[in-house]
């Protein structure tokens, strides 16, 4: 019988197992990023992908564990999308279409949701540690990801060497994160294209005249 290992806990899973642990943490993951964690219930979950209380729980243990299973999903989902948009980016004029591109998605829903990660980390940074842990570092892969565009910049000659890449890209995760927040609480993307837009034109001041 073919088996998969269980990306938490490293428990064998058959095919069947893996597929419905995997409709469990989507279901999961879809009605947490609209109605927020503390909004969602297990009963919620279980209506949504349409399983079992007894295979809810021989996957997880209680909400926490799903939680946790949900941050490694949505982190997973954003990092590749980052991945695509800035592992190759090595220009200015690269920067600014995926600043359009993030906003423009969020303007699908008028800013409504926010980052799917920032929501995560409002709600449970503060009680569950090891879920704060894994969201710290999805952020940091995140602004990784930010940095080497820089570094990639200052070799081309349009950022000085002397810039600190950290800074700025802690700078402008910053400034995307904050503009997030902003949009949600507006349900208007235009303080996330505002915040954006000033920490790249003060990366682009950088670059001389």
């Amino acid at each position: 019988m073919t088996t998969t290992a269980d990306p938490q806990d490293g428990r064998r899973l058959t095919v069947r197992g893996a597929r419905t642990r995997a409709r469990i943490v989507a279901a999961a993951a879809d009605l947490m990023y609209g109605q927020g964690v503390g909004g969602t219930t297990l009963d919620d979950v279980l209506a949504a992908s349409g399983v079992s209380k007894s295979q809810l729980y021989h996957h997880f243990e209680g909400k926490d564990a799903l939680v946790r299973a949900v941050v490694d999903l949505v982190g997973e989902r954003v990092i590749e999308r980052e991945r695509a948009a800035l592992g190759h980016l090595s220009t200015l004029r690269g920067l600014r279409r995926w600043r359009d591109a993030l906003v423009r998605n969020n303007a699908l829903r008028h800013g409504a949701y926010g980052c799917a990660l920032g929501a995560l980390a409002t709600e449970v940074s503060d009680h569950d540690d090891l879920a704060r842990k894994a969201l710290s570092d999805l952020f940091s892969e995140w602004q990784t990801l930010l940095a080497g565009v820089l570094r990639r910049l200052q070799d081309g000659g349009e950022l000085p060497a002397e810039a600190s890449v950290e800074r700025l890209a802690t700078g402008l995760m910053g400034a995307l994160q904050g503009g997030y927040l902003l949009a949600q609480t507006a349900h208007d993307v235009t303080p996330m294209a505002t915040s954006i837009d000033m920490a790249l034109a003060h990366i682009e001041s950088l670059s001389g005249p």
